[in-house]
């Protein structure tokens, strides 16, 4: 799927869905690390993943820029640092100049008032006031992968961040991923309206059956009973 794509059927979706997508189709469900947030509520990330290893000077986002499509997301590895920042308002801006999605950082940001005002989603573990403390010796290959908590990601992923968080989806499975999340979603919206008319979901789960089921089959999941019965609460 393409950015455009990814944004349009994100936009109906979140990354709990999509989560359980993954979990459905059988890939491994790849959930950045709960520290990892947006600025602002109401932000969201949705493109493919355009990754960077900061070694401390600018010069490595204003070369992934140039290679970068509208919609792309960027995704910086800065090793989970907390004692400086790596992006800022004129990296923010230069971001949003470049038609980029949004900014996911494995380290901290600044000039956060200044990238409200800009407006570009940026997701991050926080903000402190100084910038990079000092510039090392950038690898070969720091624009082929980033690492987020214990994924490596690359320009194969896409990334979607909601108000739960940040989750990465292997690109070339990206549209079966994003079906079933489609059909969890619509499913779990129609349980959630029969329970707002007084069918509880114990009900709708035939949740007694269940139960009774259990008593002859001990070995009985109850993953297995919602799968006979189309339930989506668990999958």
């Amino acid at each position: 799927m393409d950015n455009e794509t990814v944004a349009r059927r994100f936009a109906m979706l979140t990354t709990a869905h999509l989560a359980d997508g993954c979990v459905r189709a059988g890939a491994t469900v790849r959930c950045a690390p709960t520290g990892l947030n947006a600025l602002a509520p109401g932000m969201r990330l949705a493109g493919r993943v355009i990754p960077v290893r900061h070694v401390g000077s600018v010069d490595i986002f204003l070369e992934a820029f140039e290679a970068c499509a509208p919609g792309d997301v960027l995704v910086v590895d800065n090793g989970g640092r907390l004692d400086e920042s790596c992006v800022g308002d004129l990296i923010s801006l230069e971001a949003e100049a470049a038609g980029l999605g949004g900014i996911a950082i494995w380290g901290l940001h600044r000039d956060t008032v200044d990238i409200l005002a800009i407006g570009v989603p940026l997701f991050s573990l926080g903000a402190i006031p100084t910038g990079p403390l000092g510039v090392g010796e950038r690898a070969p290959d720091a624009m082929d992968a980033a690492t987020v908590g214990e994924w490596t990601v690359s320009r194969d992923d896409l990334v979607l961040g909601d108000e739960d968080g940040v989750l990465f989806v292997p690109a070339d499975h990206a549209e079966q991923i994003f079906g079933l999340a489609e059909t969890i979603r619509d499913t779990e919206r129609l349980q959630a309206e029969r329970i707002r008319s007084s069918v509880s979901l114990r009900s709708q789960v035939h949740f007694d059956d269940f139960l009774a089921s259990r008593e002859r089959t001990p070995g009985l999941s109850f993953r297995d009973h919602l799968r006979i019965v189309g339930g989506e609460i668990e999958v």
